[in-house]
Formats: structure tokens, C-alpha cells, sequence
């Protein structure tokens, strides 16, 4: 008898199959007993014997190599998001990640971060380059709209930016903390790759930077305290968290909330002073 994952697996295959829009593939739309797409066509497209898919199906074919099931969620061109559930039916596990160059973000999105008011907050990549922020964030960390797209990444802010240097109450700490994360989410984004040309160029120009990612640690960003030294407000207290933004796996939100109400004030004042243009 088949297993109860196999038979998921078959069942979940033969769902979204049938809601497959032959015009999408640019099959004809000749008179079909069935809606969505034949089982010989999918076959064909994931390059499968159509014998062995119908067993698929039908709970009877046997363990598929992760391969097929990429061979399939393309013939099928399935979202990240079903594909990684098609891995989970068939092998139990998701899928080798898939890094994606980040697209940009939603108005939607902008505007949740502008109801931030007072707590400074913007959206990352999994490369950490820095691609949205709110006002707060512009008067208590870093004015980005000031910096060129390549430059407002995190890492090279921290190793090569001294105003952010000198507002790390222990600038050591927060650089090999931020290196281990940062080493943590490219590895789990598939990036590597895409960050060597970025890991070359601060190994060859900060002998610290170099020193901290030869040590290979990693940890999670999570949340907790930190003191930011600014220039003009001084000492503030702030509460950070990260969140994954859902249904974008290449974006993390990071927010930095005031630990206390005066602090808040301080924030507020900072705000007020931006806007104002002192």
C-alpha cells in the first residue's frame, strides 16, 4: 500500500495540476474532458516518463529525487511557496534555497514602516543592503536617501562608515555580532555567491573585518537591548527585533523601539529637528 505521503504527495500533484491554464503554457485549447493540464503534459515538460508521473499520482511511484520535484515545480511553475511544499510531501524536507536579487518592496509595505512614528525601523535584504526606511530612521541611524544604492549596506556602514562606528556603545561586540548574522542569512539565502565581491573588498580594506569572518561564527539576529551614542541626542536606549517579511524570503524588517519614554522624547526630538532642518 501506498504511504499516507505518498498519497498527499499524488493528491496534492493531481490539485494543482488540474488548476493549470493550458493558454498559460501555450498548449491549444482543443475540447478537454478534464480542466487543467493532461498528465502526459506535465510529464513532458518535467522531462519524466508519463507512465512513472500517473504512478506519482496515484501514490505508487516511489520516492522522487529532489531533482524531479524541481523538474516539475518548473513544469508546473509553481510559486516558492508551493514548491517548497511539494519538497516537504515528497522528500519531508524543503528545498536547497534559491537566493533571489531583492525586487524592491510594496507601497504597502513603506507604509507600514511610516506608521513607525517613533521608532526607527527599515528593510533589509538578505544581503543586508538596506532597501526602505521611515523618518525616525533617517534622524537616529542613518540618513540613507543620502548614500548610493551600493553603499547602504549594513556591513559597510558598520566597517567603513565612522559615524556609525562611534554611535556602537561597544563597536567590537556589535561588529562581530553583526558579521556572525550577516553570515547566517547568506548562507540561508543561497548567496554566497553574490556577497564574495563584497567580502573580498572589506577583507582587503578592514584587517578587523577580515579577522571577525575568518573566526566563521554565526548566530540569528533576534531581538534585544542596545545603546546607540547620537551626536546631538546622546546615550539612547532601544529594543530591536528583526522579522521575516512573509512571502518575501529576501526581506527582513528590522525596528528599533525606544526602551523607555524618554527616550521616545529624545527620538521625537530628533524628528522634530529633521524636519525642521536644524
Amino acid at each position: 500500500m501506498p504511504a499516507a505521503n505518498d498519497n498527499l504527495l499524488g493528491s496534492y500533484l493531481k490539485d494543482r495540476r488540474a488548476k493549470l491554464d493550458p493558454a498559460s503554457f501555450g498548449l491549444p485549447l482543443m475540447r478537454r474532458r478534464t480542466p487543467g493540464l493532461r498528465r502526459e503534459e506535465v510529464a513532458q515538460r518535467a522531462n519524466v516518463s508519463a507512465t512513472w508521473y500517473t504512478w506519482l499520482e496515484q501514490g505508487r511511484g516511489g520516492a522522487p529525487s529532489a531533482d524531479v520535484l524541481d523538474r516539475i515545480a518548473r513544469a508546473m511553475m509553481l510559486t516558492d511557496a508551493e514548491r517548497e511544499h511539494l519538497f516537504l510531501l515528497g522528500l519531508g524536507r524543503p528545498p536547497e534555497v534559491r537566493y533571489h536579487a531583492p525586487e524592491g518592496i510594496t507601497p504597502r509595505l513603506q507604509r507600514l514602516l511610516d506608521t513607525l512614528e517613533f521608532s526607527p525601523a527599515f528593510v533589509r535584504t538578505a544581503t543586508w543592503d538596506v532597501v526602505a526606511w521611515n523618518r525616525a530612521a533617517t534622524a537616529v541611524l542613518t540618513d540613507y536617501g543620502t548614500l548610493p544604492d551600493g553603499q547602504r549596506n549594513i556591513l559597510r556602514l558598520m566597517f567603513r562608515d565612522s559615524r556609525v562606528r562611534a554611535a556602537q556603545a561597544n563597536w567590537q561586540s556589535v561588529a562581530r555580532f553583526v558579521v556572525a548574522a550577516f553570515r547566517a542569512d547568506v548562507a540561508r539565502a543561497g548567496a554566497a555567491q553574490n556577497v564574495q565581491s563584497l567580502v573580498d573588498e572589506l577583507c582587503a580594506t578592514s584587517p578587523e573585518f577580515e579577522t571577525m569572518w575568518r573566526d566563521n561564527d554565526v548566530q540569528t539576529h533576534g531581538d534585544g537591548t542596545k545603546t546607540l551614542h547620537h551626536p546631538i541626542a546622546g546615550p539612547l536606549a532601544m529594543e530591536y527585533s528583526a522579522f521575516a517579511v512573509d512571502g518575501r524570503p529576501d526581506l527582513s524588517m528590522v525596528i528599533y523601539n525606544p526602551a523607555t519614554p524618554a527616550d521616545k522624547e529624545r527620538v521625537a526630538a530628533l524628528i522634530r529637528s529633521a524636519e525642521s532642518g536644524q
